[in-house]
């Protein structure tokens, strides 16, 4: 997927903003992704190992194989004849190279049996979890890589969820669902390093596409994921990064269901318990199509979100562009984060800045008739307060929104921070957004709008109410 500089440099007429102007801050920005990758060019067949392709037979015993020799063997890259092969959950490993070559379509398998459970964090809280389908755990200088098809066929995921959910909130149970449903990954990063995965087309996740979880140094390149072929998957998010850091995710091309680019940190009481940030995270060059969010920091923001450089990228009918969130028992902070450079058309909300986002999912309550001892472990995690009630406050600080252009944008702006946490240090320049409407902030502190035109077709101006030091120029 190519994007034209040309257009995202003549958004509405405007100067482009060079990464160098604020480049003081950014020293960081030139220092992200893998620093390594497998040097062996040994291949290592999977066909010769009994992968078949005939859509029926489980190969995942056999690509495992390849994998495992392939490491045992120093490391190499292990490839499929072309065709159509059925598996389960597969596990690189270090110094090899899984390359999915044109031509070669790996479909996941519908049965859970095939995803063995591991010790993992699924959106936000530690515990047993269906691998992924393809996974990297505790590994270093690795890649998945290849122009050929990952299709998870997750479909099988998305009923058994709906079943559930219909049932859980009939009980009061909404909070618990995700988990209970334990749907299966497509790609999992996991306490790994040096990795990079590039130019994979992935489809119809069951699940997270893509979740880098507590790694360092990863590369995401030319990823292509399509989420919505089969159906309108729940929670396919695109791409997760979950309290890692040194990331670069460039030349991405995604149409999901959730949130498209989203960084994490973990929730609430667990999320504190571990305490790890992600940071020092490139986003560049990258289209975003249906989705969640063009660019989304939260819900999961516990062991806080900062350094991050979004820039050079697109969002073509998402449900919002730029959009932090979180709840007030997740706490954490997120800070110096800069979204530049960024075309936005036929988005939800242009800028949607919470901190007490979806309650029915984000505070968990448990209803009456429950005996709490019997509760299964991740529920009782769940339902574990943050004491003080203090430490569950979110901050949102020093945000830099620039040379940013917006049309055909239902509402423009919905700020809300809180009266104990203040949205603080919101600084757009040269932005330019039409939509319905222009949009409220309550509870900001020291925002500055300088070259900036937001205009609603209702001709209303901002509603600014409970704030403080705000210089907003004309809006």
């Amino acid at each position: 997927m190519k994007l034209s500089v040309a257009i995202l440099c003549l958004f509405f007429g405007m100067v482009k903003i060079s990464i160098a102007q604020v480049m003081p801050k950014l020293n960081w920005a030139n220092k992200v992704g893998a620093k390594s990758f497998p040097s062996s060019k040994k291949i290592f067949i999977a066909n010769n190992y009994g992968a078949v392709s005939d859509t029926v037979t489980i190969n995942t015993k056999a690509i495992q194989k390849a994998i495992d020799d392939c490491s045992n063997k120093g490391g190499g890259i292990i490839i499929l004849k072309p065709g159509n092969y059925v598996t389960g959950s597969l596990f690189i490993k270090t110094n090899t190279q899984l390359r999915i070559d044109k031509g070669v379509i790996l479909l996941g398998s519908q049965n859970f049996d095939d995803y063995p459970e591991i010790d993992t964090r699924i959106a936000g809280i530690e515990m047993k979890w269906p691998a992924a389908l393809i996974n990297m755990l505790n590994v270093k200088n690795a890649a998945l890589t290849g122009e050929g098809v990952v299709n998870a066929r997750g479909k099988f995921c998305w009923d058994k969820y709906w079943a559930m959910r219909k049932d859980y909130e009939s009980k009061g149970l909404r909070w618990i669902v995700d988990y209970d449903a334990k749907r299966v990954r497509t790609v999992l990063v996991q306490n790994s390093s040096d990795i990079t995965l590039k130019q994979i087309t992935i489809k119809n996740a069951g699940f997270w596409t893509v979740q880098l979880l507590y790694s360092t140094r990863i590369t995401a390149d030319g990823l292509v994921i399509r989420n919505n072929e089969d159906g309108k998957g729940p929670s396919t998010d695109g791409i997760d990064v979950d309290s890692s850091s040194w990331v670069l995710i460039e030349n991405c091309d995604i149409d999901c269901n959730d949130d498209d680019f989203c960084l994490k940190a973990g929730r609430d009481w667990d999320g504190l318990r571990v305490n790890r940030p992600t940071e020092y995270v490139v986003i560049r060059k990258c289209i975003a199509r249906k989705g969640g969010g063009l660019l989304t920091l939260g819900s999961e923001t516990s062991g806080g979100i900062r350094h991050v450089l979004a820039t050079d990228l697109v969002g073509k009918g998402t449900g919002n562009g730029f959009h932090i969130k979180s709840a007030t028992t997740r706490g954490g902070t997120v800070e110096d984060i800069y979204f530049q450079n960024c075309s936005l058309d036929s988005v939800g909300t242009a800028f949607q800045f919470t901190m007490n986002w979806n309650p029915s999912y984000s505070y968990s309550t448990l209803p009456k008739g429950y005996n709490y001892d019997s509760l299964p472990p991740h529920w009782k995690v769940m339902l574990n307060k943050v004491e003080p009630a203090e430490k569950g406050i979110p901050h949102f600080k020093n945000i830099y929104v620039s040379n940013i252009s917006a049309k055909g944008v239902r509402k423009i702006v919905n700020a809300a921070g809180l009266k104990e946490s203040f949205l603080q240090g919101f600084h757009f320049n040269v932005v330019k957004v039409t939509g319905n409407t222009a949009g409220d902030i309550s509870f900001g502190n020291s925002w500055v709008l300088t070259n900036v035109i937001f205009s609603g077709a209702d001709g209303k101006k901002l509603n600014v109410t409970n704030s403080t030091g705000m210089q907003l120029g004309n809006n």
